[in-house]
């Protein structure tokens, strides 16, 4: 029987190159940018065929536990394990601690797929026998990465230059790795041939990984597993140890490994791949119309070619422009050239360091929890207006504020309202006023979504006044 590869999905990255849709609290990963899924959701896809794939480890970050929960189980996917990293330590320490927990769960010959979250990827058929020819490498102990055939001198990618084949397989040695080049550069490599964009996706035996790794990168393996044995569970969470973890140079899986290893091969990929790292990149990756444009819902486009038009809030109408990027999210809009979209980042640096626009960096008036979300509507003096919605069959903690009450009202489902010692239910068009230092608890016992508008009043109103007295979600 051939051996199944253990997928390892790197979901922890907080980019903001997509602003104002992609912040530090929701990232690429975890949006809908085209289509009905987000890109963790098409990752999942394309690693869910049983006769391929085992289950896959997650490795993520505290704050993102829950969505990776959330949307895994939108799609029925289960998950072998969600690692959750104490602290940011690039992904050598990641894929170190990923390797150990496959060789506990899937035995130490287990062949592991190292795969980005935040990729654009038709999984054609070039696609997966691009994959098995390189799981067939990786099982003869070669430490396997995918090259793609680049299609312009791109600036913003790293190469790989290709030795000559290796006999009795469809992998070729690697020559050398070459960091994000400038153009003149790209445009030489390009017309010399036999360099490829470095994908970042790898295919790696376990036991060839954790033995390179204690040869070129001690201290990341030994950082890794002390953190790894004195892991803790968390309902369906293993928490990596922070001091140990935090001891792991910081530097990536090509720096740490497959720059110094011999035993690192290049599979030739044609499939059509994007890191989705710009706007100009998704712009490329799209469906456009017969003016070049890609228009998402709830626009309104004429007299524009070749240009990005998306929204996640209000309705956009664009006149007359070509060749740009207009982004609207519940409380910001971007607007530039789709040629210096790379140069968004900047942008948001810029945003960041003013104290009025910071926020917009970081949050979007939309925020997800494990029970469903909410969404900041209005801020007065005193008092602010939320939109909450819970998911069906959830629940919030059983809680109290020092600082606020809080009137709901139901615009759709069903609520259990607990408060005090009293349980009762709300229906459409109902409310429930909460006391300041009440203790209460919100439900959904319905089948469909719970929305509810609520209106907080007090001296205080910060999400840090919440003292949690019952929690499923292991958060008191």
């Amino acid at each position: 029987m051939t051996q199944k590869i253990v997928p390892v999905i790197m979901a922890g990255g907080k980019g903001t190159r997509l602003w104002p849709l992609s912040r530090a609290t929701a990232p690429k990963q975890f949006i809908q940018f085209v289509g009905d899924k987000t890109l963790f959701q098409e990752t999942l896809v394309r690693i869910s065929d049983p006769a391929l794939y085992e289950a896959p480890i997650v490795v993520t970050n505290e704050e993102f536990r829950f969505l990776v929960a959330e949307q895994a189980r939108e799609l029925n996917i289960p998950l072998a394990a969600v690692l959750l990293e104490p602290v940011a330590r690039n992904t050598a320490a990641a894929v170190a601690a990923a390797a150990s927990l496959a060789a506990e769960q899937f035995g130490k010959e287990a062949i592991i797929q190292m795969l980005a979250s935040d990729h654009e990827i038709l999984a054609d058929d070039a696609y997966f026998d691009a994959i098995r020819t390189g799981r067939d490498a990786a099982a003869k102990g070669k430490l396997v990465t995918f090259g793609i055939t680049p299609t312009e001198p791109a600036t913003g990618y790293g190469y790989i230059e290709v030795g000559k084949q290796i006999s009795g397989g469809g992998a070729h040695e690697v020559k050398r790795f070459i960091e994000k080049p400038a153009r003149e550069k790209a445009e030489e490599m390009l017309a010399r041939g036999g360099f490829y964009w470095n994908s970042g996706i790898f295919m790696f035996p376990v036991s060839e990984l954790l033995s390179e790794m204690q040869d070129y990168s001690p201290d990341v393996l030994t950082a890794v597993d002390k953190a790894l044995s004195k892991a803790t569970r968390d309902l369906d969470f293993t928490r990596l140890d922070a001091e140990h973890f935090a001891k792991s140079p910081d530097i990536s899986i090509d720096y740490a490994i497959m720059e110094k290893t011999s035993k690192a091969a290049i599979v030739l990929s044609a499939f059509k791949w994007s890191d989705m790292g710009s706007w100009d990149a998704i712009w490329k990756t799209g469906v456009r119309d017969e003016n070049g444009n890609i228009a998402a819902a709830n626009t309104t486009v004429i007299n524009t070619i070749n240009s990005l038009v998306m929204t996640h809030g209000v309705h956009l109408a664009v006149q007359g422009m070509e060749n740009v990027a207009v982004i609207a999210s519940e409380d910001a809009v971007y607007v530039g050239p789709l040629k210096e979209s790379q140069e968004v980042g900047t942008l948001v640096e810029l945003l960041a360091r003013q104290k009025k626009t910071s926020k917009l960096t970081e949050t979007h008036p939309t925020s997800y929890r494990p029970w469903g979300g909410y969404t900041s509507i209005f801020n007065g003096d005193r008092f602010q207006v939320k939109r909450i919605f819970v998911t069906p069959g959830k629940k919030l903690s059983l809680q109290q504020h020092h600082h606020r009450s809080e009137h709901w009202i139901v615009v759709k489902g069903t609520a259990e309202v607990t408060i005090g010692n009293n349980v009762k239910m709300l229906r459409e068009n109902e409310s429930v006023y909460i006391p300041l230092g009440e203790v209460h608890r919100l439900a959904n016992p319905g089948k469909i979504l719970l929305e509810l508008i609520e209106v907080q009043t007090g001296s205080y109103l910060g999400e840090d006044d919440i003292i949690r007295i019952v929690d499923e979600f292991g958060r008191t």
